[in-house]
């Protein structure tokens, strides 16, 4: 069987709410973008790598670092509660060649590297009978110590039904709890028939990637922002390596 002809998607709209201008904001001398882009391209993995932004000044520094942009994404598909699986249809539906895998290299994830990329390919090859794979991690705020309060506030009841049990999960110690896994956003890879057939970015069975390390922590505000420069500062992080200058914005 010959390979299947991928294509890595890094998604880099312009709006951030919680870390404004994340995409382009600076990380041990490049944009964030450059990580996720040079983890595709390093991988060996894509025929190419697609940067799906609905901004200019983005577009620009992901060529700069190697990507393709071969069109602007539509403003409609680039709100802050766009499902991915609107400009996902629109941009396979929009390019020239027709791909069998595609995947979804965030700019948010910049401790994942190119090897993690190639061992989650080689992970949803060898599961034939899955339309996607996603990465996931063990829980540390178990579903089973979770609580809803009452309307009024003044009581509580389990978030999860526990009145099978002999002794609640949230009574018992976190190793006695069934493992749980809550998804991060460091690798999705998916046969195109997921979006094509399915209409959604993971098809109906969905491989589960358990990522090692840092390699799922997300960039989602100002304090992971702080952490993952004090990662690289003080070395225990490592950042893919970037091959080229860094950016530098046209006057």
């Amino acid at each position: 069987m010959s390979a299947p002809r991928a294509v890595a998607f890094v998604p880099a709209r312009a709006g951030s709410e919680r870390v404004p201008h994340k995409n382009v904001r600076l990380l041990a001398g490049h944009p964030l973008l450059a990580y996720a882009i040079a983890t595709a391209l390093q991988s060996e993995t894509f025929e190419r790598v697609v940067v799906s932004t609905d901004s200019e000044e983005i577009a620009d520094v992901a060529r700069w670092y190697g990507a393709d942009v071969p069109f602007l994404r539509p403003a409609e598909y680039a709100t802050a509660t766009s499902p991915d699986i609107e400009w996902l249809a629109h941009t396979l539906e929009q390019l020239d060649e027709r791909y069998d895998v595609f995947a979804l290299i965030r700019a948010t994830n910049p401790f994942r590297g190119p090897e993690t990329v190639r061992r989650g390919l080689e992970q949803l090859l060898a599961t034939p009978e899955a339309d996607s794979l996603r990465a996931v991690e063990l829980v540390k705020q178990h579903p089973g110590k979770m609580w809803l309060l009452a309307d009024d506030g003044r009581t509580m009841s389990p978030l999860l039904d526990q009145s099978h049990l002999d002794v609640a999960w949230h009574a018992g110690q976190y190793q006695a709890l069934p493992h749980v896994y809550v998804q991060n956003s460091a690798l999705e890879i998916a046969w195109t028939r997921a979006v094509t057939e399915h209409a959604t970015r993971e098809g109906e069975v969905i491989a589960p990637f358990l990522t090692q390390g840092l390699e799922g922590f997300n960039v989602d505000d100002e304090e992971d922002w702080q952490r993952a420069e004090q990662l690289v500062a003080s070395g225990a992080a490592t950042l893919t390596a970037v091959g080229r200058a860094p950016y530098a914005q046209r006057s």
